[in-house]
């Protein structure tokens, strides 16, 4: 009798172990996908057109959360899908605003609503304003995105992007965690 109470109590031990080890591991799976799915995610730049600030091949953390909280700022480098091509992301700079017009000149010179933009992000100067070269009205929740490699960036500018829907972007780049060498925090403002 001795006998069998110990190996009944072998295997109580054993599914008790796999037990707690199955539901440590179901929690994990659960919080590891809460953690992708609503705070952050890493994401591989893939091209050239955010070059000078981004490379290709740099691997970033973009920030899921935080226009949970705050809308999009200008000049901030946002993560959305293309619209033609699952499983295709875009990484651009917001220019434009929701309820802003936005029109670029034959010069390069980008104006919101009629005023000159003051920036510096841009590679080089714009040679094809593309659709831009007449003024865009942004609607209520849209945003006018350029890529800072400005003659080598298909964007807000051509038809396939347009503006971009408050809706649809996924995060804001946040941190560039490789290659190594340029790990930190990325620079919006």
């Amino acid at each position: 009798m001795g006998r069998k109470s110990k190996r009944n109590e072998m295997r109580g031990s054993v599914v008790k172990e796999i037990l707690s080890t199955s539901i440590y591991l179901l929690i994990v799976l659960a919080v590891t996908y809460l953690i992708i799915y609503y705070v952050g995610q890493r994401t591989e730049v893939e091209g050239s057109s955010m070059e000078p600030t981004l490379q290709d091949g740099d691997n970033l953390i973009v920030d899921k959360i935080s226009y949970r909280f705050h809308d999009p700022e200008r000049f901030d480098i946002i993560v959305f899908p293309f619209q033609y091509e699952e499983e295709t992301y875009y990484i651009k700079r917001i220019i434009g605003m929701p309820g802003e017009s936005v029109r670029i000149d034959w010069d390069g010179n980008i104006y919101i609503d009629g005023e000159l933009l003051a920036e510096g992000y841009g590679l080089e100067v714009i040679q094809d304003p593309g659709r831009a070269e007449t003024e865009i009205s942004l609607g209520e929740d849209e945003y006018f995105v350029l890529g800072d490699n400005r003659n080598n960036s298909t964007d807000g500018r051509a038809e396939l992007v347009g503006n971009i829907h408050r809706d649809d972007i996924i995060g804001r780049a946040w941190v560039r965690i490789y290659p190594f060498d340029k790990f930190g925090k990325l620079r919006h403002q």
